[in-house]
């Protein structure tokens, strides 16, 4: 199975790498995104997952084409099945996490904070006697910070992003519109197709206007939960986790092993890798509707990137 660990192109210009992206500004305004197949968790890598870039960034056009309705996205063309041409916007620096759900892992998630003990968090009161997993009486966002590579998102409320001059008003109340919007549909197309979308994250730019732009990646097993909606009942009633196609899969293979956030993470073996990649297909299928056929043109997936790119060099 091939991998995509690494997609740096030198004859393109203005390049700096994201978690799991390289990025190339181009003199124009706009920028080349290449998703890689790396797998970012615990504000680490953990591993490169066959096939995972090209499922991400097809799972993503599916998902802005199907929002398009609802606001403007940074979309221009895709020339390649990893890679995105769009707008280049001043990314906000907050991070937008919806959540219909008491769910998560990572230290920053509602389940973990309500688990010992917090009710307030992110402005938000929540009740007492809810269960893991449980529905929330309705979507809450649950703002972060934006760390840098390596560093540790905080969560942040409302009051604080405008306090500390995060954003505007005027921007939270669009960001803020726009997200909800973004879920209820992402929630509604998902039932149709039999899923549960527990919670998601938005990243929000602005182009040279000031027109705020939804940007990144949206509603992709990378940035979002989804849970198989015929035996979610029975896993809330048993009080088992349930059934999902995110990366709490490979989360929790390296959490039953370590601290991911103090220990070195161990080598994950080539059986759980193999089995994440078929797991991403199968999201992508059961997300879109559409079957994954991974592109094999060229000798690599880089070389078939870089003939993809070649116009732009």
């Amino acid at each position: 199975m091939r991998t995509l660990p690494d997609a740096f192109i030198p004859e393109l210009p203005g390049h700096y790498s994201g978690k799991v992206r390289e990025n190339y500004d181009l003199a124009d305004g706009r920028r080349i995104i290449i998703a890689t197949d790396r797998l970012s968790a615990f504000d680490t890598i953990l591993t490169s997952i066959p096939y995972k870039g090209e499922i991400l960034t097809q799972t993503a056009r599916y998902w802005f084409e199907e929002t398009a309705d609802i606001c403007p996205n940074h979309v221009l063309e895709y020339p390649d099945p990893n890679v995105v041409v769009g707008t280049r916007l001043d990314i906000l620096p907050v991070e937008i996490v919806v959540r219909g759900y008491l769910a998560g892992t990572t230290s920053t998630s509602i389940l973990t904070r309500y688990k010992r003990g917090d009710r307030d968090m992110y402005g938000i009161r929540l009740p007492d006697g809810l269960r893991d997993n449980e529905k929330l009486a309705e979507p809450i966002i649950t703002p972060t910070s934006k760390a840098a590579h390596g560093g540790h998102d905080e969560p942040l409320s409302k009051a604080e992003i405008l306090e500390q001059g995060l954003l505007t008003q005027a921007q939270w109340d669009t960001v803020s519109d726009y997200a909800l919007r973004l879920f209820a549909r992402g929630q509604q197309r998902a039932a149709e197709r039999g899923l549960i979308l527990a919670d998601t994250k938005y990243e929000f730019g602005t182009d040279k206007d000031g027109t705020i732009i939804l940007a990144d990646e949206i509603h992709t097993p990378d940035s979002s939960r989804y849970w198989i909606a015929s035996s979610y009942g029975q896993a809330l009633a048993s009080g088992s986790r349930p059934e999902s196609f995110d990366k709490d899969f490979i989360r929790s293979w390296v959490s039953a092993r370590c601290d991911p956030y103090k220990d070195p993470i161990p080598e994950i073996p080539d059986e759980i890798v193999e089995q994440a990649s078929r797991v991403y297909a199968q999201a992508y299928e059961a997300i879109t509707g559409k079957e994954f056929s991974p592109d094999l043109s060229g000798d690599s997936v880089l070389d078939r990137i870089r003939t993809n790119l070649r116009r732009y060099f």
